[in-house]
């Protein structure tokens, strides 16, 4: 089964762990809207977290570093591939069958977002929000 997600306005994590779930499931996932997706805390601490990751290198041999994406689309790709088992057959089959993007392409117009992953108003939850739009741009992305 296919399913299309839309990710305005919902909560990377939690939306990242259900679309795992589906993967899993042997089900095709799709995740619009990529970048207007939120992350929860201070903008400080997320600069600095994410900051750390990227810089990350490896002593002996820095092309050994791990690699952690500054595009908006690819990261949240990262985020979901993080919560899958990818490295055993089942986690690369399943990982295979997941699509993200940025916006809306033409190729989804039409079709209907999945409704199944409900999440509050993330505003009225949490005080502090970011986007991963915004963080990707501090981070260097330009686009």
């Amino acid at each position: 089964m296919d399913y299309v997600i839309d990710g305005s306005n919902k909560v990377l994590g939690r939306v990242a762990s259900q679309v795992a779930k589906m993967l899993l499931t042997n089900n095709r996932v799709s995740v619009v809207n990529a970048e207007s997706m939120i992350m929860t805390g201070h903008e400080k601490s997320l600069m600095e977290k994410y900051k750390r990751l990227i810089e990350l290198k490896d002593k002996a041999n820095p092309e050994h570093s791990p690699y952690w994406p500054r595009r908006s689309d690819l990261f949240v790709k990262r985020v979901i591939r993080g919560m899958l088992p990818y490295k055993k057959p089942k986690g690369k089959s399943a990982f295979k069958n997941l699509k993200v993007y940025i916006g809306v392409p033409e190729s989804l117009r039409g079709a209907k977002a999945e409704d199944s992953i409900r999440t509050k108003d993330p505003k009225d939850i949490f005080e502090t929000t970011m986007t991963v739009g915004k963080l990707m741009q501090r981070l260097g992305y330009n686009r």
